[in-house]
Order: structure tokens, then C-alpha cells, then sequence
């Protein structure tokens, strides 16, 4: 046998056996990450079950919980330590709000509930966009008015009421007044933000373009300034 032959075969067995190894290592590995998938697949099953487990047991605690209350809260207003009307039984309560959404009682309600906010934050956005835009052109406004605004913007609406009842009784206009002062001050403030935070970019084209008092407002200030009021 020549010396080239013997090495043709040895390098043909040394072939057959990396190959073999290769197939055997390879093997291995799939059977490694077969069980490491499998091991995972138990435990994201073991996982979702517990999970599933703790949400019905929330749930049930939540469900006897309020079950208790109410059926307590019913023996107690059955029980007459109290009147009806200032103490009425969750039946009672669920008796009256079946009535009235029956009679549309509460949609009359809502929608004469919606007039009032209309009227009332339309009168605020009128004279809200006014006094906001004084403070913004006006050093001295800002310093004056604009110290009472943002001391009287901090008052809750309720605050208003008595005023209001006493300057114009139980009515409507008692109540579009509340409406009116609890959301004046806030849109002052935001129409004076906004305006100040205007881009000056803008301002200048504008007038570049011959916009100028009540047109550039009307038409680059105050649609910048939309977004805070």
C-alpha cells in the first residue's frame, strides 16, 4: 500500500469519526433543550394555574365580603334606629333607582344638570379669555388682578354657595353663579399660561404677514393657546 492511499484512509476514518461525534454532541444538546423547554412548559403551567387560583380566591373574598355588608347594612336599617329617610335599606335604595330609571327621572336630571354647565362655562370662557389675555399684556394687571385671581382660584366651588344664595336666592341663577366662579379663575390662569408660552416664532410671522391687534390674537394667540384653556 502505497503511502498516499494510507493517508486517503486515514483521513476518511478521521472524517467518519467527527462526524459521528458531531451527531452524537448534537444529540445531546437537543435532548438538553427538549427537557429545559419541557421543565419550562411545567412551570409557566404551574405559574398560570397558581395565578388563576389566587384571582377566584380574590374574587370570592371580594363577593363574601360585600355579601356581608349588605346584608348587614339591610338588618340595620330594618332594625329602626333610624328613619328611612336618613338611614334606608339597600333594597329601598335599589327600589328608588329602578323607579326612576323607569319614570327618566335621571336623564332629565343629567341633561338639565349639562344645560347648567353649558351656560355656566360659556359665561367663564367669555370673560375667562378676556381677563386672561389683560394679564398676559399687562405687567400691572399681573401684579394686581393676577395676585386675586390665583389666591380666589384656589377656593373650592362650594365656597360660593352661601354668596350665592344670598345674592340671589334658591334659583337658577344661584347655581349657574357656582358654576361660573368655580371655573373662571382656572381658565384666567390657563388663557394667561397659554398666551405666555406662545411662541414667539409665531407672533412674528404673523405680523410679518400684517397681523395685528385683535386679528392676531383672534387668529395665532389664542389657537396657540387653546390647549391650556
Amino acid at each position: 500500500m502505497s503511502s498516499e492511499e494510507h493517508w486517503k484512509r486515514a483521513l476518511e476514518s478521521w472524517k467518519v469519526r467527527i462526524s459521528s461525534f458531531g451527531k452524537i454532541q448534537m444529540q445531546n444538546l437537543m435532548a438538553r433543550v427538549s427537557g429545559q423547554t419541557a421543565n419550562e412548559l411545567v412551570s409557566q403551567s404551574r405559574s398560570g394555574i397558581g395565578m388563576t387560583v389566587r384571582t377566584n380566591l380574590t374574587w370570592i373574598r371580594r363577593f363574601v365580603f360585600f355579601s356581608v355588608f349588605l346584608i348587614g347594612w339591610e338588618l340595620i336599617a330594618r332594625s329602626g334606629l333610624w328613619e328611612e329617610y336618613l338611614f334606608p335599606a339597600p333594597s329601598a335604595v335599589a327600589t328608588t333607582l329602578y323607579t326612576g330609571l323607569l319614570k327618566g327621572q335621571y336623564l332629565e336630571g343629567v341633561a338639565v344638570s349639562l344645560q347648567r354647565i353649558a351656560i355656566g362655562y360659556g359665561i367663564s370662557v367669555v370673560f375667562g379669555v378676556a381677563l386672561g389675555a389683560l394679564l398676559a399684556r399687562s405687567k400691572l394687571a399681573a401684579d394686581t388682578v393676577g395676585l386675586l385671581v390665583i389666591g380666589l382660584q384656589a377656593l373650592p366651588s362650594v365656597c360660593w354657595l352661601p354668596l350665592a344664595i344670598l345674592w340671589f336666592g334658591l334659583n337658577e341663577s344661584a347655581i349657574e353663579f357656582v358654576v361660573v366662579m368655580g371655573s373662571l379663575f382656572s381658565i384666567v390662569l390657563g388663557v394667561r399660561d397659554g398666551i405666555a408660552n406662545t411662541p414667539p416664532i409665531y407672533v412674528k410671522a404673523a405680523r410679518n404677514l400684517g397681523a395685528v391687534g385683535l386679528r392676531l390674537y383672534t387668529t395665532v394667540i389664542l389657537p396657540a393657546a387653546l390647549p391650556s384653556i
